[in-house]
């Protein structure tokens, strides 16, 4: 269906031409009694306290539970990791020679508390700090490996799915995940007119076919307060858009900008659903479980989405000591994804038979609930494909052969 203009009152325009930075503060605190009453919101752990004694000195409770201090101290060069972490040769060479196509770095002080400093294979570091690995170009590799440039009917929409779209209104997040699967366009700063997003809203508004809104980037959640509340509301007044879902890694890297203004916020336009990025138990900490639970308490359903990743979470046992955590914070798991191919992430990449046994080895031996959808992102746009370890092993006479979680043979009476 060609999609028809959409004419929106000026009145309903985004509040400006074009938005500002992220770690442009949003609306700094008005007085002293407004910024104790927000740090006393929010609890911090020990972690994180020492951390910022040693690193920050001159940081303020205040200053270290603000999402928008946060934002303005990011770690983003390699002088200022150098002066946090003990850095490996690999490490060091690889922040040398970065170029202006490559991803960019970024970390939150918040999030650089959880890793080990002396440890270049620390699970979180691996998955934040680049290393020359990523110079290094294999066979199936791609700068957009899920063809969504080729799903792509307006600026800044993905329509690969007949009833759901894929928004991407950011290319920015808090802090950069080295096996990015949107890794050729995130961190470019090129920011978002209002022009781009009203070409997204009027293709949804005029294809009825598509009830499920997906918005991501970048990450949403990184933007201020008044932006997603504009955004939510158009969406939102779409008589067939019947859910609203946002994709974020925030509550992880970043819990702090999970205030009770932007919950209060988020809630007004229910259903909507926050689909999280979690990757290891190291992340679940007081600060992220609190975030989690301001979400819940609001009424919004939480789901996680874990990629595989070698040498960080590709075992049994720390995948289910994090789908347990997720689990005890009210966050369903959802999807474990096999990494996507893009270029530079051989080292990152499993192979699916290790998915299949962590798979494997969480049916049966623990609750559903703390099961994900084991998939693969189809290369070339083919979608999400599921991958299950082989139950039914053959038929006979009238009887079904299925196998349980232990192996064990079972007959069901399955007359054709």
């Amino acid at each position: 269906m060609k999609p028809k203009a959409l004419a929106i009152p000026e009145t309903e325009e985004p509040p400006s031409n074009h938005c500002p930075g992220p770690d442009e503060p949003e609306e700094p605190p008005s007085s002293t009694a407004l910024a104790k009453a927000i740090s006393r919101a929010f609890a911090g752990s020990s972690n994180s306290l020492s951390f910022r004694q040693k690193f920050f000195p001159t940081a303020t409770d205040i200053d270290w539970h603000s999402w928008q201090w946060q934002l303005r101290h990011r770690l983003t060069s390699l002088k200022q990791l150098n002066k946090i972490f003990r850095l490996s040769e690999q490490e060091s060479h690889s922040l040398q020679f970065t170029g202006s196509n490559s991803l960019p770095l970024a970390i939150t002080p918040y999030y650089a508390s959880l890793i080990d400093p002396d440890n270049p294979d620390h699970p979180l570091r691996r998955t934040m700090v680049p290393t020359t690995h990523e110079f290094l170009v294999s066979q199936g590799e791609e700068q957009d490996p899920l063809g969504e440039d080729g799903h792509s009917p307006v600026p800044g929409l993905i329509h690969r799915y007949p009833d759901r779209v894929l928004f991407l209104v950011t290319d920015y997040c808090s802090s950069y995940c080295r096996y990015c699967t949107r890794s050729r366009m995130v961190g470019k700063r090129r920011g978002h007119s209002k022009a781009r997003w009203q070409k997204a809203i009027a293709y949804i508004a005029a294809n009825p076919q598509i009830r499920d809104v997906l918005i991501s980037g970048g990450d949403p959640l990184t933007m201020p307060d008044h932006y997603l509340e504009w955004l939510l509301g158009q969406l939102h007044r779409i008589k067939h858009v019947e859910m609203i879902r946002i994709g974020t890694k925030t509550p992880i890297v970043l819990p702090q900008r999970i205030t009770p203004e932007l919950v209060n916020m988020l809630k007004r336009f229910h259903p909507l659903w926050l689909s999280v990025h979690c990757t290891h138990p190291d992340e679940l900490t007081p600060e992220s479980q609190q975030a989690f639970a301001r979400l819940a308490d609001a009424g919004i359903p939480l789901g996680s989405q874990t990629v595989l990743l070698a040498g960080i979470n590709d075992s049994v046992d720390i995948m289910k000591k994090l789908m347990h955590g997720l689990v005890k914070n009210r966050v369903k798991p959802y999807y474990l994804y096999q990494c996507d191919p893009i270029i530079g992430s051989s080292h990152f990449r499993t192979p699916v038979a290790k998915g299949l046994e962590i798979y494997q080895g969480l049916r049966g031996h623990t609750t559903g609930y703390a099961v994900p959808n084991y998939v693969i992102d189809a290369p070339g746009g083919g979608g999400k494909i599921p991958l299950l370890p082989e139950t039914v092993v053959g038929r006979e006479g009238n009887d079904l052969m299925i196998k349980n979680y232990e192996g064990k043979v079972y007959r069901y009476p399955d007359v054709i």
